[in-house]
């Protein structure tokens, strides 16, 4: 008996899918792209329309011998890949693979009963501007890829890599470490005095604002201990006394950028991870009596609108948790520019499923992310919170001169929660933030804002408790976090919501960049290739060409550029680039980094190497003295034998595997990644297996058991391309 077949990604949505469509339809999973530019050769006529050439995916034989088999015995096929880009590709290639007459394309932007419904009721044509633009990226990414490494091999070292927008990631990096080695510190000092009203105990610390009623400036030592000799002396009156309402909104509904950030905050997850998590509850849940359920809408996004239904829901939540006076009204949130409509923010399908609902069902990760998500979006629905914030001027006359001094105290108090009732947005860590916080702390460490003022009147006495002045020094701008690099990338229009995870990854991977306490430092192999690129392609390296690029791809998918006209734009300025690079560029030398490690064979100095499979440590006494160690990279996995670090390591043949750093004494080893959480059905240990655009995970004792509470599988971009050797 025919029956409708449904085509989607990944298998843990086809399960999902299949549990609560009604038994007539058949849901199959392509398991990540189908076909793609060949490894081997560039595959891209540049003279002929820039046509490119597709093959199989090798390993995607038996899939496809399903997908075929399953197509010849259905009544329709609908291709319900994601609803983006990368998924419209992915559908059409499908389509042309199956050789499908009539294919039906869905979106699912939740999955959920009645999405997959709806989205089935109303199927449309694959949408070929979309796929366009996704072709077009692909191959200008192919063209840097393939085009830029063999010229790296041949000038720096082998197994380098040029990409689209990895490059420019580094560049911001590497840049950024610039600023913070030419910056010169200045030294500035703050002075703050206790107070406290005439005859009462309640204190408050005011800074010292102005002198003389000029702003106060404060350089050097000697001036601030000056004043503080004078405020020792000083009488102590208010001066004016200012109270106004102040009200502050809620946070947009998280998008995909924003929500990276977020969770690397509040939660310290590494963005790779958040999209990992948010895939597994995107694609399905088992919720036990409720079935398994899509607990999140679609989680690649930079959009901040919600669905008219999505709002209704909220409004009902809000009032009849909190009281109609805490529902902000139909709120929208500006789009950031440049930003796409096409989905919603990523919300919870169903805002009546609470966290703590979910608390007995989903992992530790999967429900703290839930709830922040859960948390944001019906925080973003709700009242603005109202503060009402006292300023309190206060006057200073020394005894022993005539200078006029002016202090200032600030502080507010909640008078109507509003939406942090739910939910409050974190801040970066950056040392900006820090020194604020420290320029602005009251004498027990509180922020100023926060700080509880007395009642005072104007002109009334105040008691001096002590003077303080504090000596301090400006900082540079912060390294970059994975957070903020992606904040970075997103306002300077830099890749899209379904590459922010791959860039950050890959520029890791290529060992251009290195985090130490969670912050980015270029490698010196990092610096070197980025010298080397902003002198010889300055539009790839120039971020406005980037975004321009970006914004072009943009106008493909809304039909009004040709992609290959694009492509044509590109290529000749990047084709005179190359040749021009070909001939001029000299042979870089890498520097050895010194360590403070000693040879423990023959007790000279050892540093730091960079060779054709990465960085390792070596003896400075090669060629007598063949030392080396390899610099391990942990994982976060326990070794499932010693329970030792399982840490990164390279073959001879420059194959990256993963073993026990307990080596020889341990001989645990694995190609595959191992993750950090073992097998939610046999506590076995799970490695990622990276497929052609998917990364799945798996137990390593039984591969057919359900892991995807872990993080389920996370589609991989596909800008960081290297020619083959």
């Amino acid at each position: 008996m025919k029956k409708p077949l449904i085509i989607v990604e990944s298998p843990t949505k086809a399960r999902t899918i299949k549990k609560f469509l009604p038994p007539r339809f058949v849901v199959k999973a392509s398991v990540g792209h189908v076909r793609d530019l060949p490894k081997s050769t560039l595959g891209v006529d540049v003279e002929h329309d820039f046509e490119p050439r597709y093959l199989t995916i090798k390993g995607k034989g038996d899939v496809i011998k399903e997908l075929k088999s399953a197509v010849k015995v259905a009544t329709d096929v609908f291709l319900a890949t994601d609803p983006d880009r990368e998924g419209e590709a992915i559908a059409w290639h499908l389509a042309e693979l199956l050789k499908l007459d009539d294919p039906k394309r869905i979106e699912l932007h939740e999955i959920t009963k009645d999405a997959a419904l709806k989205a089935i009721s109303e199927p449309h044509a694959i949408d070929m501007d979309r796929v366009n633009a996704q072709q077009a990226r692909r191959i200008l990414d192919r063209l840097v890829g393939y085009k830029i490494s063999p010229l790296l091999w041949a000038k720096v070292r082998g197994g380098l890599s040029a990409g689209r927008v990895q490059s420019v990631a580094v560049k911001l990096i590497v840049d950024r470490e610039r600023e913070i080695e030419a910056f010169n510190a200045r030294e500035y000092w703050t002075i703050a005095a206790l107070l406290a009203p005439a005859g009462e105990a309640m204190s408050f610390a005011a800074e010292l604002s102005e002198v003389d009623g000029v702003k106060a400036e404060i350089a050097a030592g000697d001036r601030a201990h000056a004043i503080v000799a004078d405020l020792e002396g000083a009488a102590y009156r208010v001066a004016a006394v200012k109270q106004r309402e102040t009200r502050r909104n809620a946070a947009a509904p998280f998008t995909t950028s924003t929500l990276q950030q977020e969770a690397a905050r509040k939660l310290r997850l590494r963005v790779r991870r958040t999209m990992q998590i948010a895939q597994a509850l995107y694609e399905g849940v088992d919720l036990g009596a409720q079935g398994t359920q899509g607990l999140i809408t679609y989680m690649r996004t930079d959009s901040t609108r919600i669905s008219d239904s999505a709002r209704d829901a909220a409004k009902a939540f809000v009032d009849s948790t909190f009281g109609p006076e805490f529902y902000g009204g139909a709120r929208t949130h500006k789009l950031r520019e440049g930003a796409q409509d096409a989905h919603e923010a990523i919300r919870p399908t169903d805002i009546t499923r609470t966290p703590d609902s979910l608390s007995k069902i989903l992992k530790r990760d999967e429900l703290r992310l839930y709830q922040l998500i859960w948390e944001r979006f019906v925080a973003s629905q709700m009242a603005a919170a109202v503060f009402d914030q006292t300023t309190v001027d206060v006057e200073a006359t020394p005894a022993t001169s005539a200078t006029r001094y002016g202090l200032r105290a600030t502080g507010s108090v909640l008078k109507f929660a509003g939406y942090t009732a739910v939910y409050e947005e974190g801040r970066d860590d950056d040392a900006a933030d820090k020194l604020a916080d420290k320029a602005a702390a009251t004498k027990d460490g509180r922020p100023a804002g926060r700080v509880m003022l007395p009642a005072v009147e104007q002109a009334q006495s105040l008691d001096k408790k002590s003077v303080e002045a504090k000596q301090h020094f400006t900082e540079p701008p912060p390294r970059y976090t994975e957070a903020s690099l992606v904040k970075a990338l997103e306002d300077n229009g830099i890749g899209r919501p379904s590459t922010y995870s791959s860039i950050v990854e890959t520029i890791q991977a290529r060992q251009y960049v290195e985090q130490s306490e969670r912050r980015f430092r270029p490698t010196e192999i990092g610096t070197a290739v980025n010298d080397l690129l902003a002198e010889h392609f300055k539009d790839i390296m120039d971020l406005k060409y980037t975004a321009k690029l970006e914004h072009e791809l943009d106008l493909v998918e809304e039909h009004k550029e040709n992609w290959v006209e694009v492509l044509r734009a590109f290529y000749g300025p990047f084709e005179r680039d190359l040749k021009e690079a070909e001939q001029k560029l000299p042979r870089l030398e890498i520097k050895d980094e010194p360590t403070d490690e000693i040879c423990p064979n023959c007790g000279r100095p050892m540093v730091i190497k960079t060779g054709r499979f990465g960085r390792f440590i070596s003896c400075t006494g090669y060629p007598e003295c063949k030392t080396t160690k390899p610099i391990l990279k942990d994982t976060g996995a326990k070794c499932p034998k010693d329970g030792g670090m399982v840490v990164e390591r390279r073959s001879k043949r420059g194959r990256t595997f993963f073993g026990c750093a307990n080596y020889p004494a341990c001989d645990f080893v694995s190609w595959d990644r191992v993750v950090p959480e073992p097998c939610p059905v046999c506590g076995a240990y799970v490695v990622a297996k990276s497929r052609r655009g998917t990364v799945m995970l798996e137990c390593s004792k039984d591969k057919t058991h359900d892991t995807s509470a872990i993080g389920g599988a996370e589609r991989e971009g596909s800008e960081a391309e290297a020619a083959p050797a």
